[in-house]
């Protein structure tokens, strides 16, 4: 066992809200309507391709800056979470209506964050707060945002589109098995938390 002083201490969480990175989370959620507006309406699939790269990357840079620079802070663990949901959300929507990924798939993801909500809900009202997102989630995200412009760069034509489409499947196939896998321990730890509460609630009413 690692002796405490090799321990590495996560970064001190401040209530600031105007920083880079939390800048950076913004922009990302600004980008949402424009992809969908890009893929919907323009079926711009190219300037789709770099939105989704661009909030790749920038998904990556807000918490490299906010670590750095010591601006990890309440509202950017909101933000980016949010922000990593809503492209997964709006994203699987608009590839589905327009045919690039099956529903199953689609539903698959989608039915995933129902169940993390109904779970919120339980949290919730047993006084707990959202539970920090798990490394398998975090993974899970990962592969999920480079399977879909993978996945949408497929569609091209030519030797690009063939080599790119089976490359972002696996990402996908990957993506969805540890997105409901993060799902399971998310559900698994409110159980254990609920069942806490329930407790505590038994003991002091006796």
């Amino acid at each position: 066992m690692p002796e405490a002083t090799d321990a590495v201490a996560d970064p001190p969480v401040t209530a600031r809200v105007l920083t880079v990175p939390n800048a950076l989370s913004a922009l990302r959620l600004l980008g949402v309507p424009v992809f969908i507006y890009l893929v919907l309406v323009l079926h711009a699939d190219l300037l789709a391709l770099l939105v989704l790269v661009v909030s790749g990357f920038s998904d990556w840079l807000d918490g490299a800056l906010a670590r750095a620079w010591g601006q990890v802070s309440r509202i950017g663990q909101l933000l980016d979470p949010l922000a990593d949901r809503l492209y997964v959300f709006t994203t699987v929507l608009t590839f589905a209506i327009r045919g690039i990924i099956p529903w199953w798939l689609a539903l698959a993801l989608i039915v995933r964050d129902g169940v993390l909500w109904i779970a919120l809900l339980f949290l919730r009202h047993y006084g707990y707060e959202a539970l920090p997102v798990h490394y398998v989630g975090k993974a899970a995200t990962f592969n999920l945002l480079y399977a879909f412009p993978l996945l949408l760069l497929g569609g091209q034509d030519g030797i690009v589109g063939t080599i790119a489409m089976p490359i972002g499947w696996a990402f996908a196939i990957w993506g969805v098995g540890l997105y409901w896998w993060a799902a399971a321990l998310y559900v698994f730890q409110t159980g254990q938390l609920v069942r806490l509460a329930r407790r505590e609630t038994v003991r002091a009413a006796g």
